[in-house]
């Protein structure tokens, strides 16, 4: 697959002299083309030109039609060859142009279940791990590359989101208490609703344990716990997780702190679901704190959902050195927002622009995000 790239300032191409250019590479506008050329227009004045080149064929229709409804001009087109790859040159549309964005009309753009688009961030602290998960869609591991989060950096990232309206912060891994600076991280998010996930099996004793109590109870702890038993579990995180996971479990409820429960299964089986809800209801986790997810194929996993811009709502998240569309897409570079979390309003805005050509396309029966 050929790698995406976007350059700045007057360049010259096919088509001749643009603002930026876009390589897209092989990829199609339902794999991440659209996240880059959505960014690149977003630094563009009004009337500036944006070269776009793919070598995937159906950007050859589908590209048009998203210039189409976002209210942006293909001013020209051309082929290196017969069969590709192509050029485009889009004008980016002027502040009074006619666009499709529904948004003109007060749509809501939701994410997920009633959480709308710019409430909720997720955080990477870190991304190696004391368990290597055979689903895991950050490929965190004992080996895994640290990809810390950086305390002064969380600061900035978190300010900016509270000032933007945003509510919720997850902080996610990896995992999150092998971060040294945990307690800082999440002294960085005071003011916002606060969570960390965590597989619960590493906080039991030493500086870990004091990071633990340290923390105010207003930090929600959401446990990975994928079986009832401990051979349903183990079998996909390791012999002994399921006891030691367990062990943190009642720890962290009986220093106080809210406990709510995630379980990954590749398949809903309905016995083990019931199990796993029969078990809860025995350790005291509330109904609403339990939530049962897919696996998704992505990172390790090599089977699960598919996801990608068109299936996946946007939950955009951020790491110590990029931005994404979502957590469980962060090892896929096509679902990549930014190479740096801030500004953060540019990451929220592409999510935004994005979610407006859906709607519009849905609106009008176009299709613009072919991932197949």
């Amino acid at each position: 697959m050929t790698s995406p790239t976007t350059a700045a300032s007057t360049t010259a191409t096919p088509l001749g002299p643009v603002s930026a250019v876009v390589d897209g590479g092989d990829m199609d506008c339902g794999s991440g083309l659209l996240l880059l050329i959505t960014r690149a227009m977003r630094r563009l004045e009004a009337g500036d030109l944006l070269a776009v080149r793919s070598a995937e064929g159906s950007v050859v229709t589908d590209l048009p039609a998203w210039a189409d409804l976002v209210g942006h001009t293909v001013a020209s087109e051309t082929s290196e060859t017969a069969t590709g790859p192509w050029w485009f040159a889009v004008r980016k549309k002027g502040a009074g142009d006619a666009t499709g964005d529904p948004s003109a009309s007060g749509t809501v753009f939701s994410v997920g279940d009633k959480t709308p688009l710019g409430t909720r961030l997720w955080a990477y602290t870190n991304f190696d791990c004391n368990l290597a998960c055979l689903y895991c869609c950050a490929e965190s591991s004992p080996k895994a590359d640290a990809r810390r989060l950086d305390p002064g950096l969380a600061r900035a990232v978190f300010a900016e989101f509270a000032e933007q309206g945003g509510r919720e912060l997850f902080l996610t891994g990896g995992e999150p208490f092998m971060h040294p600076q945990l307690d800082e991280l999440v002294g960085a998010g005071q003011g916002l609703t606060r969570t960390i996930l965590t597989n619960a099996m590493v906080f039991g004793r030493g500086r870990r344990r004091e990071l633990l109590e340290g923390l105010d109870r207003s930090v929600v702890l959401q446990v990975s716990l994928d079986s009832a038993t401990a051979e349903g579990h183990d079998a996909q995180r390791g012999a002994g997780s399921w006891g030691r996971a367990m062990t943190g479990i009642s720890l962290a409820k009986e220093l106080g702190f809210r406990v709510r429960i995630a379980a990954t299964m590749m398949d809903e089986d309905p016995p083990a679901v019931a199990a796993l809800h029969r078990l809860l209801d025995g350790v005291g986790i509330v109904a609403e704190d339990r939530v049962i997810r897919p696996v998704a194929q992505e990172g390790f996993a090599d089977q699960g959902m598919h996801v990608s811009l068109d299936n996946l709502e946007p939950e955009p998240t951020i790491t110590n050195d990029g931005a994404w569309w979502h957590p469980v897409a962060v090892t896929d570079p096509h679902m990549r927002i930014a190479d740096a979390p801030l500004p953060l309003s540019e990451v929220f805005g592409v999510a935004r622009d994005i979610l407006e050509v859906q709607g519009a396309a849905a609106a009008s029966g176009r299709e613009v995000f072919r991932c197949a």
